[in-house]
């Protein structure tokens, strides 16, 4: 694990200081059992590792026991669910990395171009003024993930909210065109929480630039699911 810089990256994204310290534990405890999370990054992304510290709805309902190479006392439904979180947030720091050392050197050609880090950048200012201006997604909606995103079986959810009568609002935010794959993503957070708090009413709203044909014929049968086009504009002030 690149301890300094992964920690570096924790406090970029304004976790206070417990987070980042309980962040670290969590991944260094999975690296004790596993091995390093770089090596196992590139081996497949993690894939295998979160689909090991996967505990479901379901194995908590049948009292299914720690199963992972991770020993620890207590609730296996919580403990699994941190120690997954804090892999998925690994490798999100990984992957947004500009530097990636996982890359061979032969694969350096294929490095997409600087534009992936501006989406970056984009989702994280769109998640901030959105936040910010929650009621003009919907009049009510009270966001409660603590300001944080969600971590949940399929990923992480941008936004959580609740809406005047307390329904669950999943919010996912594209800043370019959203297409199937959007809908597809923002449906797979929506059916973790189901799973989750063991309730079916909850809602989504999708927010992007603008939606292709796709998406919205996708949309017109799922009535929990709802499309929003976000608009900026500039404004520019002499010194």
């Amino acid at each position: 694990m690149q301890s300094k810089n992964y920690r570096d990256w924790l406090l970029a994204q304004n976790y206070h200081d417990g987070t980042v310290t309980a962040q670290m534990h969590r991944a260094g405890r999975v690296e004790e059992h596993y091995g390093e999370l770089d090596g196992l990054y590139k081996s497949d992304r993690l894939e295998s590792l979160i689909s090991e510290l996967t505990y479901t709805t379901q194995d908590r309902r049948n009292n299914r026991p720690n199963q992972t190479k991770i020993p620890f006392d207590g609730n296996a439904y919580n403990n699994l669910a941190s120690y997954r979180d804090a892999v998925r947030r690994y490798r999100r720091f990984l992957e947004d990395s500009s530097e990636d050392p996982i890359l061979e050197a032969a694969e350096i050609e294929h490095i997409p171009e600087p534009e992936n880090n501006i989406t970056i950048g984009l989702e994280r200012d769109m998640q901030v003024a959105i936040r910010q201006n929650i009621n003009q997604v919907e009049q009510g909606l009270k966001i409660t993930d603590g300001g944080r995103e969600r971590s949940v079986e399929t990923g992480f959810i941008d936004i959580t909210a609740e809406d005047r009568n307390r329904t669950p609002v999943v919010i996912e935010l594209k800043t370019g065109v959203a297409g199937q794959r959007a809908v597809a993503q923002i449906l797979s957070y929506i059916g973790s929480v189901m799973d989750e708090e063991n309730r079916d009413d909850i809602r989504g709203i999708l927010v992007a630039s603008e939606f292709d044909k796709k998406a919205r014929a996708a949309a017109k049968v799922i009535p929990s699911l709802t499309l929003m086009r976000y608009l900026y504009s500039f404004k520019f002030c002499p010194e």
